[in-house]
Parts: C-alpha cells; structure tokens; sequence
C-alpha cells in the first residue's frame, strides 16, 4: 500500500494518437485511477515514476504517462461555460486587451439582456471589472467599446490551441515529450 508522498504522482492521460486528451485543463488521472486502467488493460504505460505501489503479491511503478488504447474524439462542440469563454478570449478583456487572472474576470453581454441580448457564444465576451463598469448596459458603438474579436463559438480544436498557451504549474519531465511534440522546432 503507497504512503503518503504517492499523493502527487499523477500520470499524464493520452488519446491513442498520443495527443493529450486536453490540454487545458491538462489532462491528468490520480495514481489509482492509472493503476486500475492498467491493470484493466485499458491503457499503455508509455513512462514510470521511480515510485513503486505494492500489493501482497505485486509490485507495480506509478505510471506517468499512458496511452488510451481505444481512440476517444474530441467533443465537437465545446460546452458554452465561463472557463471555455475566458479560454476563448484567452483570458483577456475584450475591450482594454488586458490580461487578467480568473478571478478578476467576467462576463460582458456585448449586446446587454436588457436590450434583447441573449446569454451565448455569440453574444458574450471576457471582461475586467472595470471595462463591464464602464460598458454597463450601453451597446458598444454607442461608447466606443467595441470587443477587440467578434464573439463566436469556438471548436474544441480552437480551445485546445489557446490552452496549450497556459502551461499547467507542474510538469513533469516524462510529460514534455508528449505535449508539444507537434510544435516548430527552434534551429
């Protein structure tokens, strides 16, 4: 039975392509999850920790990274939720262009609800405080705060490019060979 320090050994999930399942959020399973997915043959182990769990009768590494071994596609249509939409405007105000953490965001109806604007990707865009102060409930060309990009809804594969701008605080050295291999090589 692990101890306490297995707690941060996550193991970087893959699709069968060998492409993280997503990138932001970084696709990641517990240790235990890992482990019963392979245990399950569900899953190829592509890199280990030096960290062993053991069993009465096994003892197994902890994956760090695995491979799915049935294909899983890309949700074509990316749920309409306030982290898609602040990863869609890659967490940036869509008026002053500044770029802000997620807690000094939100949402800015271009066209305000109380004047006929709905709640959807075509109609809603990240803003700081201040920019959605100022704004209030006037239409954009009336003062002058036109978004910086049209508001639309984006594809999976337009989210999964902005996420990948945003690096997750750990990375483990077995997972960079697996999550940028398919970006330009400096020379």
């Amino acid at each position: 039975m692990p101890d306490g320090s297995t707690l941060n050994f996550p193991a970087l999930v893959l699709n069968a392509d060998f492409r993280p399942l997503s990138y932001y959020p970084l696709s990641l399973w517990a240790w235990q999850d890992a482990i019963k997915a392979v245990w399950l043959d569900r899953v190829s182990v592509l890199s280990e920790y030096e960290t062993e769990v053991h069993s009465p009768h096994h003892t197994i590494r902890l994956p760090s990274v695995i491979a799915l071994k049935d294909y899983i596609p890309a949700a074509r249509k990316p749920a309409f939720t306030r982290f898609n939409v602040f990863l869609r405007d890659n967490f940036s105000c869509q008026y002053c262009g500044e770029r802000h953490p997620t807690q000094e965001l939100t949402f800015d109806h271009v066209i305000p609800r109380c004047k006929g604007g709905k709640t959807s990707w075509e109609n809603i865009v990240t803003a700081c405080g201040c920019c959605n102060l100022r704004k209030g409930s006037h239409l954009p060309h009336v003062i002058g705060m036109l978004p910086r990009h049209r508001p639309e809804r984006p594809s999976s594969w337009q989210l999964q490019e902005n996420g990948r701008a945003f690096p997750p605080n750990y990375l483990h050295e077995s997972w960079r060979d697996y999550l940028y291999w398919d970006t330009e090589l400096e020379s």
